[in-house]
């Protein structure tokens, strides 16, 4: 077995990099692909946002002629700056079950950080803070949402095998067909948009949605300083966060939960388009792209991958309003299913509102960490 760094300006090194979970993958129903193009995104160091700041590599490990694991380090040097650290973090890992193949690919990666100065390994966390994070640990059997991890029940296994253990859980859960809010919900909710001076913005169309894009992101990238993992953006990739978001996004799905002219929270809805990426393997070229316009525009299944309401409004009655619009919104996409992704487990009040509202908690994704 040999584990090597990438050549990220050859062809076939990125090809193989990134078709090995679509092998890995090839016969299990539950895994859903990325987007082809982004991942290859991540390694243009002339052109990702990332690499204006930071630094990463890309290693493989080869048996053969074949392709047995993969595994993405990064120095974020904006992280490791606004939270003081020297820390590393690990991403696109994929592995096949054997615990000598993970323990080569992890000690690659720590010699990789440790030549570097930096004393602590996490993961798996990505290049943006939108990036969904950790390894799955419960909920195998479920098909995995949009943009979410998956991957086989052996992962946890060979984590701890190789040195890791928990730093953070993330949990998801979902709504489905039929499901509704007690009408006091609704009641409630009149009376605080009339009292307390919330109110809700909606959208018609991408256009008017691409004008509010600027505004989301910067409030978004200011709020949220209590959230793992937290450090500012840069524009540059608050301008790329903004462009992933509206090309997956339907405007009369997002909803902004207002509080005079101020942002308070958001409600953003995706149509879940993962069957049709698996259908054309990730790729929306020559063809590919057709099968995911029509799947944007029919599927019933969504994401709820954007529910929040900033710190400064909780407690002031505007997560009722968030929840109420929700619920509206789902009925009227007549959605049959909403997965509400990636809760962090120290969120005790969202983890409440959800409860109340009666979201089924079904899979936890876990982020690592192992001193280096």
């Amino acid at each position: 077995m040999n584990i090597r760094i990438l050549d990220t300006t050859n062809r076939r090194d990125v090809r193989r990099f990134v078709e090995f979970p679509f092998t890995l993958y090839e016969n299990c129903p539950q895994w859903m692909p990325p987007l082809v193009s982004s991942v290859k995104a991540t390694l243009d160091r002339r052109r990702y946002p990332f690499y204006h700041h930071s630094d990463a590599d890309f290693f493989m490990a080869e048996d053969g002629d074949d392709v047995v694991g993969r595994i993405t380090v990064l120095e974020n040097r904006r992280y490791n700056d606004y939270n003081q650290r020297k820390a590393a973090f690990f991403y696109h890992f994929d592995v096949i079950d054997d615990v000598g193949v993970a323990r080569a690919l992890f000690d690659a990666v720590a010699d990789w950080a440790a030549r570097r100065g930096l004393r602590m390994l996490y993961g798996p966390k990505g290049f943006l803070r939108s990036d969904a994070p950790g390894i799955l640990i419960e909920g195998f059997e479920h098909r995995a949402a949009l943009s979410m991890p998956y991957n086989y029940a052996y992962y946890p296994r060979l984590m701890e095998a190789v040195g890791f253990e928990k730093e953070i859980d993330y949990l998801s859960g979902y709504v489905q067909e039929g499901h509704d809010l007690d009408q006091r919900f609704y009641a409630l909710a009149d009376k605080i948009e009339e009292r307390r001076g919330f109110w809700v913005k909606t959208f018609r169309s991408k256009r008017e949605l691409r004008a509010w894009i600027p505004k989301i992101q910067r409030v978004n990238n200011e709020a949220f300083t209590e959230v793992w993992g937290y450090y500012p953006l840069d524009d540059a990739e608050v301008q790329m966060i903004g462009k992933q978001l509206l090309s997956v996004a339907n405007p009369r799905l997002m909803k902004v939960v207002m509080k005079g002219d101020d942002i308070a929270g958001f409600a953003f809805v995706f149509p879940d388009i993962s069957d049709a990426l698996k259908r054309v393997r990730g790729r929306l070229w020559p063809l590919g792209w057709i099968r995911v316009l029509w799947a944007m525009k029919t599927t019933r299944r969504m994401s709820g991958n954007g529910v929040g309401l900033l710190p400064e409004y909780q407690g002031m009655g505007g997560s009722t309003l968030l929840y109420v619009e929700l619920a509206k919104t789902l009925k009227a996409a007549k959605a049959t299913h909403c997965d509400l992704a990636q809760a962090m487990e120290t969120n005790v009040k969202s983890l409440g509102d959800m409860n109340a509202i009666g979201v089924q908690w079904y899979k936890r994704h876990r982020v690592y960490r192992r001193a280096i």
